[in-house]
This record gives C-alpha cells, structure tokens and sequence, in this order.
C-alpha cells in the first residue's frame, strides 16, 4: 500500500480541511459521551448515547473521505462533494433559523473553501485521470 499521494495540492488542502472537520465532529462525540455520564439528570442517557452514536458513524464517514483525498484516492471526492453541500446546509440553518453566527459562518466559510478546492480545475483532471496529459 502506497502511503504517498501523487494528487494534486487542491486535493491534499481539501482533504485537510476534511479532516479538520472529522476532529471536530469527534470531539462533539466525546463530548456527547461525557455529558451522558456526568450525572446531568436533565439529560436522557440513553437518547444522548445513541446521538453519540450516530456522529460516531457520521465522523467515520468523514474520516474515509479525508483519508481519501490524502491519500489520492478518485473515489473520495463525490462523498466529499456531497458532504460539503450538506454542511453547508447546516452552517445556513446555523445562520438562519438557529440564529448562531458564530458557528454558520466559519461553518460555512470552510464548506466554502473545500468546495473552492474539490472544483478546481486540477482537482477535476485528477478525478477524470487527466491530470498525466
């Protein structure tokens, strides 16, 4: 197994960026653990475990994209795609509706970016294998 990536810059920034958001959402799932064993009764232990779950799938998920990209792999980046235009809707509803800007806009500003990076034109090239010709 190849531990070097031949991809190009673009792709190694967005996958860093992807990465930066799997920590993030794994540091909410270990948060969400803590907070269904620190003794807070307010909180249903079994409902707050099982949202932990959840984003214990959803971080894996983003991990395997920001591995991808790392590690040059075309497949990566319709998920990271994806991903990103469904981040972009939370960080919109944060702005919106929740009335959170401190977390829409460099929610949205970094869904941004990596979308920036996962369009460029050496991005596609390397995702249609032309990035040789």
């Amino acid at each position: 197994m190849r531990l070097t990536s031949t991809a190009p810059r673009t792709v190694l920034g967005a996958g860093a960026l992807i990465g930066l958001q799997a920590l993030v959402a794994l540091g909410f799932t270990v948060f969400l653990v803590f907070q269904a064993f620190g003794g807070d009764t307010s909180f249903n232990t079994g409902t707050v475990l099982g949202e932990a779950a959840y984003f214990a799938v959803l971080t894996a998920g983003v991990a395997a994209c920001s591995a991808g990209l790392l590690l040059g792999k075309t497949w990566s980046r319709s998920p990271s795609i994806v991903l990103q235009v469904l981040l972009a809707g939370a960080a919109w509803y944060a702005l919106g509706p929740s009335g959170r800007p401190d977390i829409g806009i460099p929610v949205g500003l970094g869904c941004l970016v990596t979308l920036v990076l996962l369009f460029h034109p050496a991005t596609t090239a390397w995702a249609e294998g032309l990035e040789d010709e």
